[in-house]
């Protein structure tokens, strides 16, 4: 059967199906057989497939043969990697394979696409009896990338704990593995560290802040603020992991801190500015209220991240993101301390006082095991072999750092930042830069052509970047995510030709016959193909829209 035929997003591999249409039909009460190591797997399956279908998939009942088989077996999925599969449909039912947990998980949200969209419901549907069936036929997949993300910004605004997770499952039915957690920003401090309780006390709360773009004369005189408290964090990430997701904590250093500085004004640049008159920042932007490069405040932030390594083990979250982007140095320009620091170190001026700050807790985070990940500013004075880069101003930041031999996740600005428009015209809600609509997210190519076969080895995958300065709570959040999410998903998922050979109409097909029928019942409030509903909007509200096609930087 052509695949065209069918609605699988992302694309699998290999999806062959008989072309009569002949399907097998499930009974009333199907068994469940799972193989050793899938119990999380069939645990997930009883409690989903359970809400949508009314089933409680007993285990292989005497007498008679189980529907759905699950297995895992390294050798029975080709060689596509570890997160591989294999499904099997035939007059038996259908069996699961996956080269490892992972794997099988991934097949099992393939189960759930190709027995339709109500397979994601919470209930059953009312009436008579759905009869639930799948075609007879087999699919092989497995992703092109091992970093598939999304990062979610939830210090601008705060996303409550039953948000994230929300979130995970919709990564999770994407095929996407990597939640990026940006906790901390000059407007907020989301994550309860227990030895300094001003963060969360202080830090994690804003008096108002600003409605639209910063150059918007509007505010939202409403306090915004939250955070996740330890025990939040610890169900986040048990959560995710259940779902193969990883996620990636964010500490921003040594920008982006004036929530921490207003809930503790030693750690600022108190030579140069009262810090102890700083609120938590109500506007949005760069801000020049960075920290002091002082052997205090690195003890400071080791005390943070000894806490964070307690919340996010090294097994599921190998990596630790620092920021380390847009930090001004007029402050240590004009600090006697900072000036003193750098003549001690003898570092190259601001910006090397900058590179020994990221560089000191690169080897601090090595020697406990865990690999450093930044924004692509950390390469400017040089970068410890183990560093990763997450490229955010353009391909450059990655071209270079992947041809210096580091591991790179490209998520450029002007191709996968979700708070970007989605269309011209007025209609669009708080309108930020380059209009990067469906179709020029399912074109963009996480690997440069540019680079050498040995520099494209060092490149992880790639992540769409949600900033939600202008996302006030989840609906907006929604609206700026999907559908391009799963345009997103299928990049770093599915084996893509060039962007300019893509079928984005084969794409757009596919979200018609069932893709967006699915987000419908997860419930999702995603931005409609003929435009923005009337709710979706924001008459009024100032944006910065950027006119033209992104530069390719």
């Amino acid at each position: 059967m052509d695949l065209t035929r069918m609605d699988l997003i992302p694309a699998p591999r290999v999806a062959r199906f008989h072309e009569d249409g002949s399907r097998f039909a499930f009974g009333p009460e199907p068994c469940l057989d799972a193989g050793p190591g899938t119990g999380t797997v069939a645990r997930w399956l009883r409690r989903e497939l359970g809400a949508a279908t009314g089933w409680d998939l007993p285990a292989t009942a005497a007498g008679r043969s189980a529907e759905l088989r699950l297995r895992i077996d390294p050798d029975g999925v080709g060689e596509a990697g570890p997160e591989a599969y294999r499904i099997e449909i035939g007059s038996d039912g259908a069996e699961l394979t996956g080269a490892t947990a992972a794997g099988l998980f991934w097949a099992a949200q393939t189960l759930r696409q190709l027995l339709g969209p109500d397979a994601y419901r919470k209930a059953p549907p009312v009436g008579p009896g759905r009869a639930w069936s799948l075609p007879y036929g087999a699919v092989v997949d497995g992703p092109r990338f091992g970093w598939r993300g999304m990062m979610l910004d939830v210090a601008r605004h705060f996303l409550p704990k039953d948000g994230v997770l929300r979130y995970i499952d919709l990564l999770a039915a994407h095929k996407l593995n990597v939640l990026h957690l940006h906790l901390t920003d000059d407007q907020g401090w989301r994550v309860e560290i227990k030895r300094y309780p001003r963060l969360t006390g202080v830090g994690a709360w804003r008096e108002r802040s600003r409605w639209g773009h910063r150059a918007s004369p509007l505010w939202n005189e409403t306090p915004h603020g939250g955070f996740y408290t330890q025990d939040d964090i610890r169900e986040i990430v048990a959560y995710a992991a259940e779902r193969h997701v990883r996620v990636v904590p964010e500490i921003d250093v040594p920008g982006h801190s004036q929530a921490a500085i207003a809930a503790y004004p030693e750690l600022g640049n108190t030579d140069v500015v009262d810090t102890a008159a700083l609120g938590v920042w109500d506007d949005w932007g760069i801000n020049e209220n960075v920290l002091a490069p002082t052997e205090a405040v690195l003890r400071f932030y080791e005390g943070v991240f000894e806490e964070l390594l307690e919340l996010f083990p090294a097994e599921v979250s190998p990596f630790v993101h620092v920021g380390g982007d847009e930090c001004p140095k007029v402050q240590w320009k004009a600090s006697a301390t900072a000036q003193e620091r750098i003549r001690e170190l003898g570092v190259d001026g601001e910006d090397g006082l900058q590179a020994w700050f990221i560089g000191h807790f690169d080897g601090w985070l090595a020697a406990r095991g865990r690999r450093l990940i930044g924004w692509d500013e950390i390469l400017e004075g040089g970068l410890a072999p183990g560093a990763a880069v997450s490229s955010w101003r353009g391909y450059a930041g990655g071209i270079a750092a992947a041809e210096a031999g580091h591991d790179v996740v490209m998520c450029p600005e002007q191709q996968v930042y979700l708070d970007h428009r989605q269309a011209g015209g007025g209609d669009e809600p708080m309108p930020i830069g380059y209009v990067r609509s469906l179709e020029d997210v399912y074109r963009f190519e996480p690997v440069p052509p540019k680079l050498s076969p040995e520099a494209a080895a060092h490149v992880l995958g790639a992540q769409a970047n949600v900033w939600t300065e202008v996302m006030e709570n989840q609906d907006r959040v929604d609206y700026q995510v999907f559908p391009r999410l799963a345009a997103f998903a299928e990049v770093v998922w599915s084996w893509q030709p060039a962007p300019e050979e893509r079928d984005f109409a084969w794409f757009e097909g596919r979200m018609a016959a069932g893709h967006y029928a699915r987000l419908d019942a997860l419930g999702v409030g995603y931005r409609p193909p003929g435009g923005p509903l009337p709710w979706q909007r924001r008459p009024g509200v100032r944006g910065r829209p950027i006119e033209g096609a992104p530069p390719n930087v």
